[in-house]
Order: C-alpha cells, then structure tokens, then sequence
C-alpha cells in the first residue's frame, strides 16, 4: 500500500493566502499527497472562565490558563476567508495534492462541502464528537480522525460510527512536542484491530529529533503521515517547532517508497535507539495530554447568539451592541 503524506499547513501562513499558496506548491514538488489548512473560525471559540486564570495548586498545573480574549485575537489574525478556501481547494488539485481541511464544529459541515472539500479531517480532541463524525460521515468521501487523548472506549465507538466509510484513524501524542520516549507507536497495533488504514499524526521536535518519529512509524507499518509544514524560520509561527520543511519532507516521501526491511535496516544503521519510539499498546493518558484534553475540547462550538445587558453575545462573550 503506497504510503499518504499529509503536509499540515495549521497555523503556518499566519493568514497570509500569498504565503499559504507558496507552500501548496512547495509540498507538492516534496511528495506530498493532501494539502491540509485548518477552518477555524474566531467567533466559534467558547468562553471558559475556568481557563481566565487556570489553576495551580503547589507546583502542579491542575487547569490550563489560556485567556479568550488573547486566543480570540490570535486566531482572528490566522482566518482565512470563504475565497480563499475555494482557491486552496483549487490550487491544490492544480498542484497534484488532495485538498483537505479539519472541521472543529458541526455548523461548518455544510459551508467546508460547498467549498470543495471532500476530505475530512476531524482533531484528536474531537474523536469523540459522536453526533459531528455521524454528520461528517453523509457528506465527505474520506475521513481522517486523529485518536490523541482519547479513551479507548471513545476511539472504538467513533470507529463504529464510521464503519463503511472510507476512514482512517491516526495516532497522536497531544503534547507539543512529544519527547521521543512518549510517542508510543504501538498505539497503532490497538488502531489495526478496527481499521486497516492506520496512521500516525507527529509532533515531535523537529530541531532536536527531526524525522525519527515519522520514519519508525512508517517502519512500524503506518500507511499515513500527518505533520506540520512550514516555509518559514520555527520561531516564526506557534507551530514551527514542530514543523517540518520542503527537504525534510521530501526526505521523508523518499523513505516511504523503500521496503519495510529497508526502512528497518535504515532505522537501525542510523539511529540506533530509535526503539524507543515503540512504547506499549496499551497506555494510560498522560497528565499533561488531560490538561490538553480538558482544555481543548469544547473549545469549539457553534455560535450562539443572544443578547445580555443590552449586548450581542457570542458564546458568552461579548460582541457587539445591539442597535
């Protein structure tokens, strides 16, 4: 089976379209097979008081701290409009990539299809947004669903959801970056009892670990690979340090066409240690991917208007006065 590489554009454009189509055409020429952007729209993230101040207790995080108002901002500033995403969808299929996009609530579905999307991409947080993945499901000919922090229970019931569909489930550390020793490859093993196409999200430092992760996963028999991508410097975007560049992905699309005993023999020759990456089958969520895993689901929702003192809400937060 020919291996899928998925180039994660994410936040790296920092809403620039100009940026985003240069590297469509970049991670076209590297081997990429989809070309991936993010939906997310400012005005569905929910407000949270909780996470205003967050919660520390001794020296132990028990609550993220992440402000609306910041992360409104931050991702008002990362938006990209209707057209543009008519003309990514457009670019690339010129460019040769399957266009695809995560959907992070159910009042997208309808907009991201009219698009040109027929590749879904749904967020490790949001496995377990059964009644969404029941929708994704009637509108999308490929569903790609990342399993981080997410319990097994949740993971087999999203499988059944998606029975008789064209799906695939990756796994993923929700921990960014993912230290080698964490990324737990045999996660994979438990994904292939409910679907043959099995694949692996990387969030790995690239500075310190570059493609390690991604090539034992291929090694391991992953059929897809997802990682970010990135034409600019890794301090350049929230995302960069996990990011990988044109070279390195070419790099990794060359070592996806060898022979798993091959890629085996690479790995051992080159590094070693790389065993370390295998972990166990079956895991207890770490403390930091609950914090993530509190943090971010939810953090999406369809808007919800209404008024409070005179004002619109979004969400709880207010927008605008009302005339």
């Amino acid at each position: 089976m020919k291996v899928k590489l998925i180039a994660e554009f994410c936040q790296n454009h920092n809403g620039s379209y100009d940026l985003l189509a240069k590297m469509v055409q970049q991670a076209a020429k590297s081997g990429a097979t989809y070309g991936k952007i993010q939906m997310i729209h400012a005005n569905t993230l929910t407000y949270r008081p909780k996470f205003e101040e967050g919660l520390i207790q001794g020296d132990v995080i028990k609550i993220i701290k992440r402000p609306y108002q910041a992360e409104y901002h931050r991702l008002k500033q990362l938006e990209l409009n209707v057209n543009e995403a008519v003309k990514f969808v457009e670019l690339c299929i010129e460019n040769g990539l399957i266009p695809m996009t995560t959907c992070f609530e159910r009042a997208s579905i309808n907009i991201i299809r009219e698009t040109g999307f027929k590749s879904i991409k749904v967020a490790s947080y949001d496995c377990a947004s059964f009644p969404m993945l029941k929708e994704l499901k009637n509108f999308f000919d490929e569903i790609i669903v990342s399993t981080g922090a997410t319990y097994d229970d949740e993971i087999k019931h999203a499988s059944s959801i998606l029975n008789g569909t064209d799906y695939s489930l990756l796994h993923c550390v929700t921990i960014y970056p993912t230290p080698l020793n964490q990324v737990q490859l045999a996660r994979m093993d438990f994904l292939r009892s409910l679907t043959p196409n099995v694949g692996f999200s990387d969030h790995s430092l690239v500075s310190k670990t570059g493609l390690i992760a991604s090539k034992a996963a291929l090694a391991l028999g992953a059929t897809l690979i997802e990682r970010h991508f990135t034409l600019l410097d890794s301090d350049q975007t929230k995302d960069g340090p996990v990011s990988i560049t044109p070279e390195q992905l070419a790099e990794l699309a060359n070592f996806g066409t060898l022979h798993s005993s091959e890629q085996l023999k690479v790995m051992d020759d080159e590094h070693p240690g790389w065993r370390t990456v295998i972990g166990d089958k079956d895991r207890i969520l770490s403390d930091k991917e609950l914090l993530n895993r509190d943090y971010y689901r939810g953090r999406f929702a369809s808007p919800r208007y209404y008024s409070k003192n005179g004002c619109r809400m979004i969400n709880n937060w207010e927008e605008t006065p009302l005339s």
